[in-house]
């Protein structure tokens, strides 16, 4: 009777070394599909045109998920904080336009709407001369902005993710 027990206590030992062994070879397989799918994805034609030969340094650090983690938890501090700094902007700028009509009804103040008038109708001549024509420095933030978004476009799209998250938060 014991030794039926432990014939089938070491039968049970190797049936479970063998399913480790056959985990291990299929999370290696698995592992490899993967890295032949990126890899393959690289070699086509429209991932080179939209996100350029090489993924940029950060792609060769950290893998995919930390990428998404680092961006995902940026993009929420930042979308948290422009929430917070917003509300409190739009408070300020609509309390301060509160008391200016109030202190204008009042009495207090004069304004001179034809001066205003005069002024808005010269700043729109100003606006719709320079709206023709983009500046160098718009142009050159514009690329660059587009080459550090393809280079890094895991961390860039965690951190968009996380972004919209804090603003919502």
């Amino acid at each position: 009777m014991q030794m039926t027990l432990n014939v089938q206590a070491t039968e049970d030992r190797h049936f479970k070394m063998a399913n480790r062994d056959k985990g291990k070879e299929l999370e290696e397989e698995i592992y490899d599909k993967v890295v032949d799918l990126t890899e393959y994805a690289k070699r086509q034609r429209w991932w080179n045109r939209l996100f350029g030969k090489n993924s940029g340094p950060v792609a060769e650090k950290y893998s995919v998920a930390t990428q998404i983690a680092i961006g995902g938890v940026s993009g929420w501090c930042a979308g948290y904080l422009f929430q917070k700094v917003g509300k409190v902007a739009a408070t300020s700028v609509g309390g301060g336009l509160l008391l200016l009509q109030i202190a204008n009804n009042s009495g207090y103040i004069q304004v001179d709407w034809k001066r205003v008038e005069k002024d808005v109708n010269k700043a729109k001549k100003q606006l719709k001369k320079g709206t023709n024509q983009a500046g160098p420095e718009l142009n050159t933030f514009m690329e660059k902005t587009q080459e550090f978004v393809k280079k890094n476009i895991v961390v860039t799209s965690g951190f968009i993710g996380g972004f919209l998250l804090g603003l919502a938060s």
